[in-house]
């Protein structure tokens, strides 16, 4: 997997889409993640084969000039809330992108960068948001981006750890009431209060609205535990 992003902000909804330009390995990692969460991805390259590949897995695979802005308005990108440009190696087709992005009015723009004044010039220019795939790992994007998640690792064996916002149906309960463990499957490691110590959890522990959660187990479980979505019990 490929990609990290540390930010809590630009959440979205499952109603959003996405537009991801360049479906090389990181474009690729991240709009499959994203497909998988539920979001419709529009992925574009100028590479015949990729979108081949990519074809049947996203809502839209189309094979395009991303640095032509008549050609973005056709495609219907200015229509997107959030674009990924994911391109590899060209700085200078990544950089003509993002500018006609801009100019499209696109609200929320990630790029990942390929060096540090790579990513200086992007800022410059209107990226709103800068990934570094060397420093950090597609499946973290897609959490994370999705705003779900406000830090997330995953292990090679499917486990993962993540600091999620506490879902609803946990508010002004203990964990022990809220029976997260059983109706989940995963542990809530320890609850973080504003201005209070970070504090390791028991079934006593009592959680409130704004708490964040450090939560362990099954990634797919985790998923379901942070979307908030309440099983029966």
């Amino acid at each position: 997997m490929l990609g990290r992003i540390f930010t809590e902000q630009f959440a979205f909804s499952a109603s959003d889409s996405v537009v991801v330009i360049g479906l090389g390995r990181f474009g690729g990692a991240v709009s499959q993640s994203l497909v998988r969460l539920g979001h419709d991805v529009m992925g574009i390259d100028r590479k015949e084969d990729l979108v081949q590949v990519w074809g049947d897995r996203l809502t839209h695979a189309v094979q395009a000039d991303s640095t032509n802005e008549n050609v973005m308005l056709q495609l219907g990108v200015a229509d997107f809330s959030h674009a990924i440009v994911a391109i590899g190696s060209d700085l200078a087709a990544s950089l003509m992108t993002l500018m006609v992005l801009t100019e499209l009015g696109i609200k929320d723009i990630w790029v990942k960068a390929m060096s540090p004044e790579h990513g200086q010039i992007a800022q410059r220019i209107g990226a709103h948001h800068i990934i570094y795939p060397e420093a950090d790992m597609g499946e973290r994007v897609a959490h994370l981006i999705t705003g779900r998640m406000m830090d997330f690792i995953e292990f090679d064996d499917g486990f993962g750890i993540a600091k999620i916002h506490a879902p609803l149906y946990t508010h002004n309960q203990s964990l022990a009431e809220s029976q997260v463990r059983s109706r989940f499957g995963v542990t809530v490691v320890g609850v973080k209060r504003a201005n209070e110590d970070f504090q390791h959890a028991q079934p006593e522990t009592r959680v409130l609205p704004a708490d964040l959660l450090i939560v362990s187990g099954p990634t797919k479980k985790i998923e379901e535990f942070a979307r908030g979505e309440k099983k029966k019990r």
